[in-house]
């Protein structure tokens, strides 16, 4: 299995700090978990049903035409590069690597791309996979230029995926009111906006047709009951003013981050609200510095850099900068 953030266990045991002694900066996801409601028994009693009204509630927060709730989308991920037969599949990188793996093993052949090298390679790609902001880069792709991408794909029977994990605080890029479009598949991601990564929830946004091959592939009760349950409340417009005030909160957050790492003669090459990202040649060295003072971040190989996700409190944020000062 690839290495991913918040195998905080694994840090505890190595180090020899106590689990609860940490601060785990290594996610990118929201620090304040949503306010959990009261969940119905039944959703714990019963199997799911799927016309519980989730569907609806993602589409109308995302604007989407059709949406399908999956395990995560990291379900979906698995799962779509078998709806297709093999290709040719452009992949941005870096970028999150289970795009990759996924296709991989599918049988799929890999195209290795630059942001800067899309459009003139596009031509000779069946599929386009892209992650919107992209992680771990933070970089951000416009809709029109994703528009004509998808167009140009489509009109050679390929397909457009864009996968918008980190997309909530900056809707304004989304291609979520697109969606409908045949040969455009969009992803998204519930726990890490709200917090509640453990839920497992996400959503595929695309043409029926595709989410009817996509619900067959998965087979039954893809969501949990109460997984879904919590979806109905957390999307709602009724929580609409609640999503917009948790928006200000991370973007302002992740400014801040972005403002302590530079002062610390450590400034981010991209970010979102949630994460900053910053390229380092040592940077497996302070990875080893932090960890060693309890503050678990993202260490990445190719190229080396680290992560930051946020601190959930204010002691957090000081013990942060504490520790980049000491490294300074």
């Amino acid at each position: 299995m690839l290495e991913h953030g918040g195998r905080l266990r694994s840090a505890a045991q190595r180090y020899g700090i106590p689990l609860g002694d940490w601060l785990d900066l290594s996610t990118a996801i929201a620090p304040e978990p949503w306010p959990l409601p009261a969940i119905p028994v039944e959703a714990w009693a019963r199997l799911p049903e799927d016309d519980d009204g989730l569907s609806e509630a993602a589409c109308a927060c995302y604007g989407a035409a059709h949406a399908l709730p999956v395990a995560g989308s990291q379900a979906a991920i698995q799962a779509l590069p078998q709806l297709l037969p093999p290709c040719r599949v452009g992949m941005l990188e870096p970028s999150y690597a289970e795009h990759a793996q996924a296709w991989q093993r599918a049988g799929h052949q890999l195209v290795r791309l630059a942001a800067a090298d899309i459009d003139q390679r596009l031509d000779g790609l069946d599929v386009l996979v892209l992650v919107n902001p992209n992680n771990p880069t933070g970089e951000l792709f416009a809709v029109e230029q994703l528009l004509d991408w998808h167009a140009r794909l489509h009109a050679r029977g390929g397909c457009l995926l864009v996968d918008e994990a980190f997309m909530d605080c900056t809707p304004e890029f989304s291609l979520a009111t697109h969606s409908d479009k045949p040969g455009l598949i969009v992803l998204r991601s519930f726990g890490k906006f709200f917090g509640l990564a453990g839920v497992r929830l996400g959503f595929v946004l695309a043409e029926a047709t595709l989410l009817e091959l996509l619900a067959e592939r998965l087979g039954p009760w893809a969501a949990s009951g109460p997984a879904r349950a919590l979806g109905i409340q957390a999307l709602a417009d009724s929580s609409a003013a609640a999503r917009r005030l948790r928006t200000l909160r991370l973007q302002a957050a992740g400014q801040r981050l972005a403002s302590l790492l530079r002062k610390h003669g450590l400034a981010p090459e991209g970010g979102t609200a949630l994460f900053q990202w910053l390229r380092h040649e040592r940077a497996g060295e302070l990875h080893d510095f932090l960890a060693r003072r309890g503050i678990l971040v993202r260490l990445f190989d190719q190229p080396a850099s680290l992560r930051f996700g946020q601190p959930a409190d204010e002691a957090g944020w000081q013990r942060l900068a504490q520790a980049l000062h000491d490294y300074g």
